[in-house]
């Protein structure tokens, strides 16, 4: 949510036109929204920071509620350059954007030197805050603590002592991923992430949809044999990612940095060294026994959304390959409406698609077909978001007029805010998808055909013509196709780049 904090003394309003309305006015321009908190202290100096509606405001902040602070200027947030400072990092420390109306104050004088001071304190800050930090948890690591609550299914953190105790209810669960993949009793990993789901037991989270992945972390976990491993990760300078171009990723320390803290074990040492050596053979056995060439790989999309991919069916006794929209992984977001058409028949229409556009090359604006929009899968879900998205905003409306209105006696002000912070992150994300499919829609209406790409395709086709293997097959398919839409088992659309 985005706040607005405006600020007047008696003095000022009179001399400069520095009243309260004509601060939120502009404010509310910056924000481009009327849709926003305001918190004002009228008649209060800027000298100190103890004001009424200041105090408000990093309430609400610390309370999650604001994500944006937006201020005419500087000297209305605080006169004093150090409160400034302070206030600005007290945002930063929640995530908290402040803006200045005054767009320019970046420029100034004055704004140069806040900036720089801001920057050159927070690094002081950080680099120091670090090495305390990093100390203190190599030192409680050597004396045998755990440093931190990783949350590890399967057990507790005690934090006064620093030790890990077994769950006892998720440390079975535990022991039968392991007894299940050292047994074989599930195909693979999948296997037991769907067994999982289906019986819908909750993860440490809380949620009933098992991920592969995070069977397999289970199972890497070198923990559950009773040695968890610390001083593992080097996350040096990723505490700033969300304000840089290029991330800093995580990065792996040398083995012989890790420390080793003794902890009680849920599955032996042998069961887990097993489980290591099948999850090495896994990737060969599986890829072995489905090892097949599908042309099309990552370029089908079924008219329902989901993508496509190839497998191996038998029908009377007799193998084929196909594609597929069936998702039968744990936590597919979308099972498919069960599409499927034959991957000889679809790779070989595609194929002669493509030769005919090659050898007739002045024809393009003909092989491009003309986007259904209208009945596409991206309309109906920007549809959908539409109405996600009205649905968040009236109900986070009604929570805060439920709490201005109401008095704390009333009701439970820490449960409400915290449903306002759900209903606040869920808008956020259905925005950011929307966004994303709203451009991708626009892409598709205003798609042409490359033509300087399919030259250079054509040339590519022509200096392999005599070699036409599957590998040359499908990196001219690549080269060309952006998407195929399966419209249904006889129809198709081809969308170049």
């Amino acid at each position: 949510m985005k706040a607005i904090y405006a600020r007047v003394s008696t003095e000022e309003s009179a001399q400069k036109g520095y009243s309260i309305a004509h601060q939120i006015e502009e404010a509310k321009k910056k924000a481009k929204t009327d849709d926003v908190m305001i918190y004002t202290d009228e008649g209060f100096s800027g000298e100190f920071l103890e004001r009424p509606g200041l105090e408000r405001l990093r309430n609400d902040i610390r309370n999650g509620m604001i994500d944006t602070v937006i201020v005419y200027d500087p000297d209305r947030l605080a006169r004093n350059l150090m409160h400034q400072l302070l206030l600005d990092d007290e945002f930063r420390k929640y995530n908290v954007e402040l803006l200045f109306v005054n767009g320019e104050y970046a420029n100034t004088p004055e704004g140069k030197l806040f900036f720089s001071m801001r920057g050159a304190i927070s690094e002081f800050e950080k680099a120091k805050i670090r090495e305390r930090t990093m100390a203190g948890r190599k030192r409680k690591a050597k004396e045998g603590k755990v440093v931190k609550n990783d949350r590890i299914y399967g057990y507790d953190y005690d934090k006064q002592t620093g030790q890990l105790k077994i769950n006892e209810s998720e440390a079975e669960i535990v022991r039968f991923i392991f007894d299940s993949f050292v047994q074989e009793r599930f195909k693979g990993v999948n296997g037991i992430a769907l067994h999982l789901t289906e019986r819908k037991i909750p993860t440490k989270t809380g949620k009933t949809v098992w991920h592969r992945q995070v069977v397999r972390q289970i199972l890497m976990n070198e923990t559950y044999a009773g040695r968890k491993p610390q001083n593992k990760w080097n996350t040096e300078g990723m505490l700033a990612n969300k304000y840089r171009n290029e991330k800093i990723p995580m990065r792996l320390r040398s083995k012989d940095e890790w420390i080793y803290v003794d902890v009680p074990a849920i599955v032996s040492e042998e069961q887990f060294q097993q489980a290591q050596m099948l999850l090495e053979q896994a990737r060969r056995r599986y890829t072995k026994a489905t090892k097949r060439q599908y042309l099309l790989s990552g370029l089908l999309r079924c008219t329902c959304g989901n993508t496509m991919t190839g497998r191996l069916m038998k029908n009377w006794g007799k193998y084929h390959r196909e594609y597929t929209d069936r998702k039968n992984t744990a936590g597919a977001k979308h099972r498919g409406c069960g599409m499927a058409v034959r991957a000889d028949e679809i790779e070989q229409e595609v194929w002669n698609y493509l030769l005919d556009l090659f050898n007739h090359p002045e024809r393009i604006q003909e092989f491009q077909p003309a986007a259904d929009v209208e009945n596409s899968f991206e309309k109906k879900e920007l549809e959908r978001l539409e109405k996600e998205i009205d649905r968040a905003r009236k109900g986070r409306k009604r929570l805060l007029s439920l709490v201005t209105m109401s008095d704390d006696d009333e009701l439970d002000l820490e449960e409400v805010k915290e449903e306002i912070r759900n209903l606040q992150q869920r808008e956020k994300e259905l925005i950011e998808q929307y966004n994303q499919l709203e451009q991708k829609l626009k892409e598709m209406q205003e798609s042409k055909p490359n033509e300087h790409i399919l030259q250079e395709a054509i040339d590519f086709f022509l200096n392999h013509k005599e070699e036409l293997d599957f590998e040359i097959k499908q990196t001219l398919i690549r080269k060309v196709v952006k998407e195929i839409r399966v419209i249904d088992k006889e129809n198709i659309e081809i969308h170049l780049f």
